[in-house]
């Protein structure tokens, strides 16, 4: 399989199984429990469908929008994901160099392999990920950097106070820094361009948090490890609260799945949720984000902005989700294969394939703005939409 001949997000998925060792790919690919949630996430797009209109007269299309403060040329970002530089040496750098070309959010997360301060450099919109940690000191100096970073918009995620059953990380032994074991060293060996990358490149550290931490650094642990014992299970609303004041901006709120979380983040002041299951990596058995939007958009919509976050392989599902009352959308598997398949020029490949699939439906759905998608260009199977 060759960059090149990668045309959709399973042809990515196929590059980046053929050139990441086991641990690697299946952290990026598994979800928790029996992964039905991580199934559904997609599948959920399937039953709803498009309705087109035609003779509309549509000449060019505009697929910007605007969220969390920042006017974007795509209706879609890149959802903050850990450890980049597991998958690809570039990391973060290339998902904000895609960005930058694209004119979109990209997201890094408090578990990042590049630093705030680096990542801040770019300038593309950026978008902060925070994690609730025991230790108050770690908290306050992340949102702190940030600010003097110019970070445009934070994101607290509220749906990882313990870590989810991700059983291929337990049969594969992943971990943070990779460290070999009788499970995994057949399958470093058999992935010898990647392994002599790691070994050679740059020192592998969680920058974000490593003045404060050790583990995931400096002291090999699998992830599950390095939530239970880092993170806060006690978070409420009001700690959300206090920090969307100490932040001051554009703060969203990431893994909001209920009517009553929406519109209690509505109440704290948060500028936008994130409608999201953390990609089916927590709670198993727990609804998508699509299945969830409808109901959450006609309890919030206009109140709040509504990204729908997790699921999305297709331009056709983004302007499912925008039609159904979503601001935007963001996700992550949907450049971690690219990345890992080919870094920077992957993640390129996959976000222009995206974008040409937004333009090309819009014309065939005949719309020249995303505002024109509305819920009567929907149909759910079997009745409604």
């Amino acid at each position: 399989m060759r960059l090149a001949r990668c045309h959709n997000h399973h042809d990515f998925r196929r590059l980046a199984k053929q050139r990441l060792p086991a641990p690697l790919f299946h952290y990026i690919d598994g979800g928790a429990d029996d992964e039905v949630t991580l199934r559904r996430n997609t599948q959920a797009f399937d039953d709803v469908d498009l309705v087109p209109n035609v003779l509309a007269g549509v000449g060019d299309v505009d697929l910007s929008t605007e969220v969390l403060g920042q006017r974007l040329r795509l209706p879609l970002f890149f959802s903050p994901t850990a450890m980049q530089r597991l998958f690809h040496q570039d990391g973060e750098r290339a998902v904000a160099k895609a960005a930058e070309e694209f004119g979109t959010f990209f997201g890094i997360s408090t578990i990042g392999t590049r630093s705030i301060e680096e990542m801040g450099g770019f300038s593309a919109p950026k978008l902060f990920q925070i994690y609730v940690h025991k230790d108050t000191a770690l908290n306050a100096d992340l949102i702190a950097r940030c600010k003097a970073a110019n970070f445009n918009a934070l994101a607290l995620t509220v749906d990882t106070v313990v870590a989810g059953n991700r059983e291929r990380d337990l049969v594969t032994g992943m971990t943070t820094p990779p460290k070999l074991t009788l499970a995994s060293l057949l399958s470093f060996a058999m992935h010898p361009s990647w392994t002599l990358a790691y070994l050679a490149g740059e020192r592998f550290e969680l920058p974000n948090v490593s003045r404060y931490v050790k583990q995931g650094s400096d002291v090999s642990s699998s992830i599950a490890s390095y939530i239970h014992e880092q993170f806060r299970t006690d978070i409420n609303w009001d700690d959300a609260a206090k920090m969307i004041q100490d932040w001051g901006g554009p703060f969203a709120l990431k893994g909001i799945m209920s009517v009553a979380d929406a519109k209690m983040a509505v109440q704290v002041g948060a500028s936008a949720i994130m409608v999201s299951n953390h990609g089916g990596r927590q709670l198993d058995g727990s609804r998508a984000p699509f299945d969830q939007l409808a109901d959450i958009a006609d309890a919030v919509g206009g109140y709040i902005e509504i990204i729908l976050d997790g699921g999305i392989r297709r331009g056709t599902h983004v302007l499912k989700a925008l039609a159904m009352g979503a601001t935007a959308c963001s996700g992550g598997r949907m450049y971690l294969y690219a990345l890992a398949g080919g870094g920077t020029e992957g993640v390129r490949r996959a976000t222009m394939l995206l974008r040409e699939e937004m333009q090309r439906n819009m014309m065939l759905m005949g719309c020249s703005s995303l505002a024109e998608l509305n819920r009567s260009m929907l149909s759910r199977r079997g009745g409604g939409t």
